[in-house]
């Protein structure tokens, strides 16, 4: 059996709590990218309008804890907002 070397024992800990930390906020943000993706193209005006903004920030959120890419980020926004802007011009 090998040594429990203190150090390692504290990087394991560390290591899960970091893991649910992010495991929770990549949801939040895939949640909301699947919010106003349904309301889309569930024809929902008022909703899409509500959402867009909440949803940009979320994924902002998700830049700054260090789970997303910004240029990942800037992409999915960008693809979300001509989505959105696009299905408003066209209600």
């Amino acid at each position: 059996m090998a040594k429990r070397i203190k150090s390692g024992l504290k990087r394991r800990r560390q290591n899960e709590v970091r893991r649910l930390r992010n495991r929770a906020v990549r949801t939040r943000v895939r949640s909301a990218v699947k919010a106003l993706r349904a309301a889309i193209a569930g024809s929902d005006v008022a909703l899409v309008r509500q959402l867009l903004p909440r949803t940009v920030s979320v994924i902002d959120n998700g830049v700054r804890k260090g789970v997303m890419q910004r240029n990942t980020a800037n992409r999915y926004k960008s693809r979300l907002t001509s989505q959105a802007q696009a299905f408003l011009q066209a209600k």
